[in-house]
């Protein structure tokens, strides 16, 4: 007996000494990790303009561990969300963004939170970079109470505060995002808009009146055209005459972005919000990125492209991918540090799916809620003609 006690407590000295050891290890490794690095990213090709973003770009280990963290939940959150259709939990209409991680993260690193920012329907990276959380984003989704528009809005339509959606009719949020700035002028408060439109919205009439009110009254507005080459199923070559969609403004300066790069994103970012704040007006963005999904949930997304583009992007392109290959090849961070954060990610997503799938649904009586704001109650009729509810603003 007191030799299988000496055993144990030789074992536990020799685990305790290991453990410290290791401990120091790890202490010094994080110590001699790099503050911070610079990165050549590629060049933007401009419109309009005498200068051009940096192409040397400074980033330190802080700022790479949030963008990886931000991107990974955003990707992880489009995937529960896929899984999450497929089981008939999610209907209706579900746009899902994961490819496309690098222009949010990237446009959000280059303004602030007091900024403005408007887009499409594939809105829910916006929601979570703008405030929103992976809990309220997914209960939205399933059309639950604990929703970020109390289970009303579903994927096209969430909002936060300096977030005006998720908007569904193709384009229309482009003269809403340019009242915005209008707004921001008028208030005089060095703030911007950010108003997004994808590359099938590129070619709509509305767009283009916007651009000309734009540039007529110095607006600080950032026209971001997220270029995923396929406007629904049909490639940009079959569906514009000229796919140069930075030059599309004509009269407005213009930037074709790397848009699988965060950090080329985030540059060209930071020079246009500089440009709009020192009151030159509008500028354009055309980030070039790709979908990894279908247009939406309904659509397969092979019939018009092949799996082996996909795969090609995926594997030569993908955002999250080219971040952590920076990281590691500038001793920014470990293996281990980094696949610690995705683990965190993925039980965040797996508790907030859970939260989606328990919380109930609003109650009928809260159907006509919300429909004016500040109003006083009014009867709106019900499920039939003779049904009346009470809206409450």
């Amino acid at each position: 007996c007191g030799t299988m006690l000496t055993n144990i407590s030789n074992v536990l000295r020799a685990c305790a000494q290991r453990n410290g050891a290791a401990a120091v290890i790890s202490a010094r490794t994080y110590a001699d990790f790099t503050a911070q690095a610079t990165f050549e990213v590629k060049k933007c090709d401009t419109h309009k303009l005498d200068e051009a973003p940096a192409t040397e770009v400074v980033m330190t280990r802080e700022e790479g561990l949030q963008y990886y963290r931000t991107m990974q939940t955003m990707r992880r959150m489009e995937l529960k969300a896929d899984q999450l259709y497929k089981q008939k939990i999610i209907r209706g209409f579900c746009h899902l963004y994961d490819g496309q991680e690098a222009c949010a993260v990237g446009i959000e690193a280059s303004i602030n939170l007091s900024d403005h920012l408007i887009t499409a329907y594939r809105a829910h990276g916006y929601t979570y970079t703008r405030g929103g959380t992976v809990k309220e984003i997914m209960a939205e989704l399933t059309g639950r109470r604990g929703g970020i528009a109390k289970g009303k809005g579903g994927s096209m339509h969430m909002y936060c505060k300096n977030f005006y959606g998720g908007n569904g009719i193709v384009g229309a949020q482009v003269p809403l995002g340019a009242g915005v700035a209008l707004a921001c002028k008028h208030q005089g408060r060095n703030e911007l808009c950010v108003c997004l439109y994808g590359d099938g919205a590129a070619n709509q009439g509305q767009i283009f009146e916007t651009y000309n009110m734009a540039a007529l009254w110095k607006l600080p507005v950032i026209f971001v055209c997220e270029n995923n080459r396929y406007g629904m199923g049909t490639s940009v070559e079959r569906a514009a005459a000229s796919t140069d969609y930075y030059k599309r403004g004509e009269f407005i300066p213009g930037l074709r972005v790397d848009g699988m790069d965060v950090l080329c994103v985030r540059e060209a970012t930071r020079f246009a919000a500089e440009h709009c704040r020192s009151g030159k007006g509008p500028i354009l963005m055309e980030l070039q990125t790709y979908r990894y999904h279908g247009h939406s949930m309904s659509d397969p997304g092979v019939s018009y492209r092949t799996r082996e583009e996909i795969q090609e992007v995926r594997s030569k392109s993908d955002p999250i991918s080219m971040l952590k290959d920076r990281m590691l090849s500038n001793n920014m961070a470990s293996v281990e540090e980094l696949k610690e954060i995705d683990v965190e990610v993925r039980k965040e997503i797996e508790d907030a799916a859970q939260f989606a799938t328990t919380d109930p649904e609003p109650p009928l009586e809260e159907l006509c809620n919300h429909i004016f704001y500040n109003n006083p109650p009014l009867d709106v009729r019900g499920t039939h003609p003779w049904s009346k509810l009470k809206s409450v603003s």
